[in-house]
């Protein structure tokens, strides 16, 4: 590889684990990876239903079947992969059917301690960057309110925010205490391809193809929505980043959009009336973080960059994606 190709692509040839790599951000940091000509291994859950994702997504890599539980196949698989960076995107509570409270801390908490070890004890590589990405969630911070910086004291409410927090507490701390380079990105709420089928956007996309009313909250809960190319794209310029040793960061817009606002939005793009739209015939979820923008100071001082892509170009690259790979929403 020349210079300069290190220089405009420096992930190019550079081997990379993910974990999770068939969920919904999880693909596409995949997908940008591919496209940045990296040497893929992708641990999935499960093979066929991953080798379809990744087709649809024009994702290339190795593919490996493993239940992440397993912390012993984990340290053999790191062994002998020896990434030059991981990222972890593995989690165990998003989708609410998930509620096995000791299933979320094996997987949020417990795995999260083992990739980091295990990466601690390997030789050093040529690799400049991160040695892990691991990625958490805003849900860590709770019911504190204010605008949420990295340096707030969380407080947790829901077993996965509290799993979560266990896992991001024990990453900063191994990586602290062992030198190892890393960097845990919070995210926020991330909308785009590949969602769970009952959240918002999946729910928008259907309603484009029917013509019956929509029920919705009322809709003036606040949100950083965040498109999910631009939180792949920000994760892999925290992966660039160097001598970070435990750094927790905020990865969102620092703009908060009500979900009225953000719905109304979208359906001016997806051709959706505005008369179809029953705000207010659904409760909202009772655990909604109530909070000011996000902080992202630190994401532009780290990476000279912030998500940028507003909610109306969004659904437009939604809609374009759709029809290039019909069906992979």
């Amino acid at each position: 590889m020349t210079t300069l190709q290190r220089i405009t692509n420096p992930y190019a040839g550079a081997h990379i684990l993910v974990l999770g790599a068939a969920g919904f951000i999880g693909r596409w940091v995949a997908r940008a990876l591919t496209c940045r000509q990296t040497h893929l291994h992708l641990v999935v859950r499960n093979y066929a239903s991953a080798s379809e994702i990744f087709r649809q997504y024009g994702v290339k890599g190795e593919l490996i079947e493993m239940d992440l539980r397993d912390t012993e196949r984990v340290r053999e698989l790191i062994r002998t992969v020896k990434p030059q960076l991981t990222f972890n995107l593995a989690g165990y509570g998003v989708d609410r059917t998930e509620q096995d409270e000791i299933a979320a801390y094996q997987i949020n908490a417990q795995l999260v301690f083992c990739v980091t070890q295990v990466l601690s004890s390997l030789s050093p590589s040529s690799w400049q960057g991160q040695t892990i990405v691991h990625v958490g969630s805003a849900l860590e911070y709770g019911a504190i309110g204010g605008n949420l910086a990295e340096d707030s004291i969380p407080d947790p409410t829901t077993v996965y925010g509290r799993s979560k927090l266990a896992g991001t507490e024990l990453f900063v701390q191994f990586c602290k205490e062992y030198g190892v380079r890393g960097t845990a990105a919070r995210l926020f709420t991330v909308y785009g391809c590949g969602e769970h089928e009952r959240r918002l956007t999946p729910t928008l996309l259907r309603a484009a193809k029917t013509t019956g009313p929509i029920d919705l909250t009322m809709g003036n809960q606040k949100r950083d929505f965040t498109y999910v190319e631009d939180v792949a794209e920000g994760l892999l310029k925290l992966g660039l980043t160097t001598n970070d040793f435990g750094n927790v960061v905020n990865l969102a817009t620092g703009r908060l959009t009500s979900v009225r606002n953000f719905v109304e939005r979208a359906a001016s793009v997806l051709d959706i009336s505005a008369a179809r739209l029953n705000f207010g015939a659904l409760t909202p979820h009772t655990q909604e973080m109530q909070h000011a923008p996000v902080s992202v100071a630190k994401l532009a001082d780290l990476t000279g960059w912030v998500p940028k892509t507003t909610i109306e170009l969004g659904f437009r690259k939604i809609l374009a994606f759709q029809n290039q790979m019909p069906g992979s929403c």
